[in-house]
């Protein structure tokens, strides 16, 4: 199969701003967004199918058999907490699961009809670290084992999709074996072997398909239930050197050098976090070292999500991602043992951070995530969050990836949008357009970043090319945060793009989403807005050009769940010519 390439940077080309500051800032950057960037072709859609149709043959069977290991050589410590609410759930009878329910007893694994999500949360048995957080094994353990059973039963014998997809395997494996106790309990010796041979199974499936598997997370999973395999079954020497190896290879191509995921997304960032972690308890279990690069990753990875934390510590709504709470984040840093600072600049993953004072803006400075490396890839490029202190200010609407009970494919979609995030909207268009099978299409191929640390604050300006090729605009926003934090100005220009044709007026909307709590009253003149913050400060936004109007809007958090919210919309217009709206957050009490 061949990899797609990922977004590469080129320094631009003025010296003096290419050199990196004392700070640690660098100067000077152009990101550029694969010419080849598209979905898998036809040809490959096809040539996928078979290959899935494969594993139902009597080859792909074969390859599976192997020796029946009679026991685990250990239990890894899991160092992360369950949801202790799916946990209760489960204990009560029902899998709880983004909003949606499944009935235990009447769970039926030949048809299981729910939205992908909550297959692969079943799948994966990462359901077992919930149920553990809720009780004993004394209780949870013939629950799992009721589970276990039926799905065994279906799916012991032959892979097929979602069941086995390498992502679900390898998370399975990790989980029984991280586990064990809740699916190991039982007197029954039959159950227990045939509950050994599947793991066994499982992993000489991952030795078959790991490098067949998409470049990011799940491919980081395969691999990384590979290696846990090596150790935790035994006879797994020559098992172990090739998972290593293959697993430094899946971190190479899936982890920027700034330590960031090829997807973009907060979420799959923090779950490669949690899956390395996981993986380097089974080196502590089993008392062995784990190699150098392993560690290496965790230290570039922990950075580059702390960068995406806000005042309380909870990551901002980017590609996808709802607002996950901060204490799910500390869980998970606290289990990969890295202490460090939040990456203020990360290069390659495209996410820029300003803190000063209690203010905290991101932005996303870059082109869209490669359109097969993310399901729920958004056309964001130039939007920001705000923080002050423990109170979100300025949000996206996030959660396009957290399909369930609350979010619904077409609502999912939208949440996709260039409107469903703070930035400027042309013409009511996408900066990259959505496709109709999901995968982001023409659009932002080119951002150029340039970053300055003041004395008196940090100053970012970027442009990108998204509206180019359909109206013949180029979109820069100039951001300076002022060094107490207290006042965050920023101007968006539209300008004619060079060995074009010549633009047309087109309607311009500046949104800015406010966060739940945050109170918005409209001036006299509709230029300007008092923002009461929720048990915290008061800010006011005033803009020097257009009109300001408040519309609804909603903001959803980590669990998938909209929240009703308001939001700031600039309208103007777009001039053959060029033009600009500046603005400004300032806090005033």
């Amino acid at each position: 199969m061949n990899e797609p390439r990922r977004i590469s940077t080129r320094k631009t080309p003025e010296p003096a701003a290419i050199e990196a500051s004392d700070d640690g800032i660098e100067q000077g950057k152009r990101l550029i967004r694969v010419a080849d960037d598209k979905g898998l072709s036809l040809v490959q859609r096809i040539a996928n199918h078979f290959y899935l149709l494969s594993w139902k043959t009597p080859i792909h069977g074969r390859k599976l058999k192997g020796k029946y290991p009679l026991k685990l050589l250990a239990v890894p410590d899991d160092s992360i907490p369950g949801d202790l609410r799916a946990g209760q759930a489960i204990r009560a009878g029902y899998f709880l699961f983004r909003g949606r329910k499944q009935v235990i007893d009447t769970i039926d694994f030949a048809k299981l009809d729910l939205t992908p999500g909550f297959a692969d949360y079943i799948h994966s048995f990462r359901w077992l670290r919930d149920l553990a957080s809720a009780g004993g094994r004394e209780h949870g353990a013939p629950i799992a084992e009721s589970v276990m059973r039926k799905w065994l039963d279906v799916h012991a014998e032959t892979p097929s999709e979602p069941a086995w997809r390498a992502d679900n395997a390898g998370w399975r494996l990790l989980f029984w074996t991280t586990h064990a106790p809740l699916i190991l309990s039982s007197s029954d010796l039959v159950y227990r072997s045939l509950v050994l041979n599947c793991i066994a199974r499982t992993a000489r499936h991952l030795d078959r398909i790991a490098d067949k598997t998409p470049m990011g997370l799940p491919r980081l999973v395969a691999w990384a239930a590979i290696v846990a395999a090596s150790m935790l079954i035994p006879g797994g020497n020559a098992r172990k050197l090739f998972g290593e190896a293959g697993l430094k290879r899946a971190i190479d191509n899936g982890l920027h050098a700034d330590g960031g995921i090829v997807s973009r997304s907060p979420l799959a960032q923090m779950e490669a976090v949690m899956l390395l972690s996981m993986l380097r308890a089974v080196y502590d279990v089993r008392r062995e070292t784990p190699p150098a690069f392993l560690d290496e990753a965790l230290s570039r990875a922990i950075p580059a999500l702390l960068g995406l934390t806000h005042g309380d510590g909870g990551l901002g709504n980017w590609q996808g991602a709802g607002a996950i709470a901060p204490q799910i984040v500390n869980a998970v840093v606290q289990a990969s043992r890295v202490r460090t600072r939040p990456l203020r600049q990360a290069r390659d993953w495209g996410y820029q951070r300003i803190a000063a004072g209690t203010t905290v803006v991101q932005i996303d400075a870059a082109p869209p995530p490669v359109a097969r490396l993310a399901e729920a890839g958004c056309a964001s490029t130039g939007a920001i969050e705000i923080s002050d202190g423990l109170h979100r200010l300025i949000v996206n609407c996030g959660g396009a990836a957290l399909e369930g009970a609350w979010i619904a494919p077409d609502l999912a979609q939208g949440l996709r949008t260039t409107a469903a995030h703070s930035t400027l909207v042309l013409d009511d268009c996408n900066s990259t357009a959505l496709m109709p099978d999901g995968t982001l299409g023409k659009g932002v191929t080119e951002v150029e970043l340039n970053r300055q640390e003041l004395d008196n604050g940090s100053r970012i300006e970027l442009s990108h090319d998204g509206y180019v090729r359909r109206m013949g605009y180029i979109h820069r926003r100039l951001l300076m945060v002022s060094g107490d934090g207290k006042e965050v100005r920023g101007e968006d220009m539209l300008t004619p793009a060079e060995r074009r044709r010549k633009p047309s007026k087109l309607p311009v909307l500046l949104r800015f989403h406010l966060a739940p709590g945050v109170e918005p009253t409209l001036t006299a003149d509709n230029q300007g807005a008092l923002l009461r913050i929720d048990l915290g400060a008061l800010w006011q936004f005033r803009t020097g050009t257009g009109l300001l109007s408040i519309e609804d809007s909603l903001w959803v958090d980590g669990d998938g769940r909209p929240h009703p919210a308001k939001q700031l919309v600039v309208t103007s217009e777009a001039l053959p010519g060029g033009s600009s709206i500046g603005w400004l957050f300032k806090r005033v009490g």
